[in-house]
């Protein structure tokens, strides 16, 4: 595990030179904000669509694996539920908490230090988990916050989620990138070189960005955070191995993967929902924070583990 502690410590190093970027105001909000915006629109979508162009199709869609990976988070995606309806929170946040308690940092954390540590056969096993859980689950919670309020599923949810989809840089780059591997297209040199360049600001970038929005996190609701931090961090990943290994028997390699994945830390966009609903964005906030922070420990011991599969 130490080992592995090591190879994890630059990825968290950088998310706390951003952070100590944040605190400081040296890096200030309406910055990280364009860092963001940067990495999330050209950097991480230019990775991702490379990747996936040089992906093969069929191995890739495995329904196995998606099942497993969207059986063991629907039962944390409950199991929070239930704990937020048995405290008395009404259906909105319970979709909160139980986002907070299912969905990690995949995009901006993942597919950079998953690919690095696991090697870029991880990749599309990443994009699979990232898919589930922006099509899904990020679907979820908007139906379920809006359906709260307006007691109905109206259609104009349904649009709304659509649009929502359709305008997501990682979807649109999953899409792009395995529709050119499905057609069989050559990757022109300059292209692919372009695509290297950009893409690679999106692991420091990234990184650099998760640790200067966490400066702006506050610790509230300490109790709650923390245990959805223990939802995401042991529970998430328990959940899906067992779905992956002995429910659905995923491949070793595969099933490692997924379960890596698994195991980040809760998702910044989890704020930005909650920040734009009204909804528990303290309680939201406080989580990413200490999930993140316990994490530089959590994360090495099951990558380590899933080493050994």
């Amino acid at each position: 595990m130490l080992a592995i502690f090591l190879q994890t410590l630059p990825f968290f190093a950088l998310i706390g030179l951003g952070y100590g970027a944040g605190r400081t105001r040296f890096f200030t909000p309406e910055a990280t904000a364009y860092l963001t915006k940067f990495v999330f629109y050209f950097a991480l979508s230019a990775m991702i669509f490379r990747f996936a162009a040089n992906l093969p199709v069929a191995e890739l869609v495995d329904p196995g694996f998606l099942g497993a990976y969207l059986a063991g988070t629907m039962a944390v995606y409950l199991l929070a539920t239930a704990v937020a309806f048995l405290r008395g929170r009404g259906m909105a946040e319970a979709a909160v908490e139980a986002q907070c308690a299912a969905i990690g940092n995949t995009g901006f954390l993942g597919i950079p230090m998953l690919a690095v540590l696991l090697g870029e056969a991880a990749v599309g096993p990443v994009m699979m988990v990232l898919a589930v859980d922006l099509i899904v689950f990020s679907s979820l919670i908007v139906i379920l916050i809006t359906a709260a309020r307006e007691g109905r599923v109206a259609l104009g949810i349904l649009r709304t989620v659509g649009v929502g989809l359709v305008k997501n840089p990682m979807i649109v780059s999953i899409v792009l990138g395995l529709s050119w591997s499905a057609v069989r297209l050559p990757m022109p040199v300059p292209l692919n070189d372009f695509l290297t360049i950009l893409g690679g600001a999106a692991t420091p970038g990234a990184l650099f960005a998760i640790g200067a929005s966490l400066a702006t996190k506050s610790a509230e609701r300490v109790a709650v955070a923390g245990w959805l931090s223990l939802a995401k961090l042991v529970l998430h990943p328990a959940a899906v191995a067992f779905a992956a290994l002995v429910l659905f028997n995923v491949e070793p390699y595969a099933a490692g993967v997924m379960i890596a994945a698994a195991a980040l830390p809760v998702a910044g966009n989890v704020y930005i929902l909650a920040q734009h609903y009204g909804v528990a964005p303290q309680r939201v906030s406080a989580s990413i924070l200490i999930s993140t922070a316990v994490s530089i420990l959590t994360v090495p011991a099951v990558i380590a583990w899933v080493l050994t599969l």
